[in-house]
This record gives C-alpha cells, structure tokens and sequence, in this order.
C-alpha cells in the first residue's frame, strides 16, 4: 500500500474542482483496501472512497483525511448454470466486474458480446463500482435490473460480504449503499446478468425518437446500434466525455428528477399556467400512482436558462439539467466548489419559491 499526502484531487474529477487529500492511496487488490480501511480506523482519520470521481464535487480545501481510490480491474465473464441459484434464465451471461473497471468499457464489453441489459446506460462516466451505489439509470433502464450480485468491504465489521439483487435495496438514484448504509459499504465487485442475443431496451420515448429520426425502423435493431444512439444524444447535451468540449466538465445531472403524486402535478401546472411533462411511475398494485417531473422543466420554468452563469460555474450551454465547470478564456476550468454550490443553492431556491418542490442534488459532496 503506497500512501501519498497532499495529493490533488481535482484531476480524478470530471469537474476538475477540488482542494488535495490530506492522505492518498490507490487500492489494486482487496487486501489493499482492508489494509488502507484499518490504517484510517487506527489513526482515527475519516475515510473517502473514490471512483471514478463522475458524481462528485470536492471542496476548495480538499478533504482532510485518507482518500482511497479504488483501482481494482477485471471482468470475467461465464455462461449462467442450467438451475442458477440466482434465478438467471438460459442464454444468460454472468459478468463478474472489478469495481474499478471503467464503466464504459464494461458496457462496450458487453455490446461486443451481443449481451443485452446495458446498452441504454452507454456513455455514462464512472467506474463499475459506483453503479449500485446511485442505481445508475438512463433512456429507461437502471443497473438495478441487470445486477446480480454486488461484493463489498464492511468497514463496521471489517470483512468482505456479499449482497443479492434484493438486499441491495434498489430504488429511484438509491441503494442500501447512499441511504441507510451510507459510507459502510466499500463496493469491490459486481456482477451483472445480462441477455446473450437480447433484444435492447427501448422504452424510452426520447430514444425511440432519436433512432426513428437516424432512419432506423426499430425493429431489428441490435444492442450496438441502440448504445450508439445513446451516446449521440448524451453527446448532443454534453453528457459525454469528450475532450475539450466545455460541457462536460461537470458532474453530468446534478438535480434529480422529483417523483410526485398526481396533485402535486397539478399544483405545478395552476403555479406555471403549463401542464409539466411527467412520466408515470411503475408501481405496484398496492402502491400510490406516482409521476416524474424533469427537473430540467422546473430550473427552466424558474427563470434558469442554458448557460446561467454564476462567476466561472454555469448551467451548462446544451442541457439544464448540468452545471458545468465553464472556466477562464484559456478554456482550464477556473470554477471553484464554493461557485457551484452557490449556483446549485440559488437553483434549488429557486425552484422551491416557484414551485414548492425542493430539488435534490445527486452529485456527492465531499469536503464541506
């Protein structure tokens, strides 16, 4: 374990923000982040883990304390058993991912496989590892639905455990592992399930536009087709990591979607004099009917528009949903972490003055 102190953090950041660690170390095996986790726990020094630093804003001074980067790599990938405990179906592939993987290379592993159960979730910056963690989602599909297994470092009781789909406790940009066991839990493996030869994902209408205006038919589209088709609209609302493009220094949707009852809509839409856009909700029979409102429609209805700029932070030029690290004229990203906040707090007040909703933020923020 090769310990660094006072290392910068803000270029393991898509942002490019953030003051330095006051200790550093990159974890290549799991012995490696048991030995980093016992260091901190002896000294009594906080403990951050990092990923691939895509959901993140870091203070100005940094994070006083151990950062640990979590650099293990890997995927193995075996065709599911017959009668799996798992409840996979045949013509399954189990892929057992190191949660330092790059996330995009993983989905593009499996579109090269002809793997279905990914290819919506093309383009997102990350690493494996922090996927079950927010339950990533996008064009309307979430990891949730494809994660068999995730394995994780305990730092309560300092041990290597092993979780199902089930207990990891899925839900709307949460998990077990961002709400009730927020900071327990360093994940070092997940393993997904996806379809050999299926058929992608389009459930999202957005996406059934974009393709349908390409020229495709959609009907014999494959998962390389549809996972280029997302990255080209993540592209066109600089969601996508692409070099020198300002946009995308950022920590890609900052806000999230509020999910809301039928009289909450309505509210919203005597409030504006618009009906909002909102898509229904699944819900069990049991269950209320509830409705997602875009949080992009609330900002721009609150008098925020494509590049609102607050000092060098900005509401990015292509996607509302986005703030963006617009930086000085040599184009080095000049925001501080105090900008972005003060930018994120005058949308949320906004919003809330407009509306009654309070927005919630998705980016974790470390330092503050």
């Amino acid at each position: 374990m090769i310990l660094t102190e006072n290392k910068p953090l803000a270029p393991f950041t898509t942002f490019g923000i953030g003051g330095p660690a006051r200790w550093f170390v990159e974890a290549r095996s799991e012995d490696e982040i048991a030995q980093a986790a016992a260091w901190a726990e002896e000294r009594g020094v906080r403990l951050f883990v990092l990923g691939g630093g895509s959901n993140l804003l870091i203070s100005d001074a940094g994070f006083d304390g151990l950062v640990l980067r979590v650099g293990l790599l890997g995927i193995v990938a075996s065709e599911a058993p017959d009668e799996a405990e798992s409840s996979i179906d045949a013509g399954r592939v189990i892929y057992q991912a190191a949660a330092g993987e790059d996330w995009e290379h993983f989905v593009q592993r499996a579109i090269e496989d002809h793997c279905a159960g990914v290819e919506c979730l093309a383009g997102i910056p990350g690493t494996v590892g922090g996927t079950p963690v927010q339950n990533v989602g996008a064009y309307g599909q979430e990891v949730a639905s494809a994660i068999e297994r995730v394995r994780a470092f305990d730092l309560v009781e300092r041990r290597f455990v092993e979780f199902n789909d089930a207990e990891c406790g899925f839900g709307y940009r949460r998990s077990r592992f961002n709400s009730m066991d927020r900071e327990r839990f360093i994940v070092t493996r997940v393993d997904f399930g996806l379809t050999l030869g299926g058929a992608p994902s389009l459930r999202y209408a957005e996406l059934q536009r974009a393709i349908l205006e390409g020229g495709a038919k959609g009907v014999d589209l494959n998962v390389a087709e549809v996972a280029a088709a997302v990255r080209l609209l993540r592209r066109s609302k600089g969601m996508l990591i692409v070099e020198g493009d300002p946009d995308c220094r950022s920590a890609g949707s900052f806000f999230k979607n509020p999910v809301m009852s039928g009289a909450e809509v309505r509210r919203i839409a005597e409030k504006s004099g618009l009906e909002p856009p909102c898509y229904l909700v699944e819900a069990g029979a049991d269950k209320p009917v509830l409705f997602k409102v875009p949080a992009a429609w609330l900002i721009e209805q609150a008098g925020f528009n494509k590049g609102y700029a607050l000092g060098a932070a900005a509401v990015s030029s292509r996607h509302t949903l986005a703030l963006v690290n617009r930086g000085d004229r040599d184009g080095k990203g000049g925001a501080s972490a105090a900008e972005v906040r003060a930018l994120a707090n005058r949308i949320v007040a906004r919003v809330e003055d407009r509306f009654g909703i309070r927005l919630e933020t998705e980016p974790v923020m470390v330092g503050f």
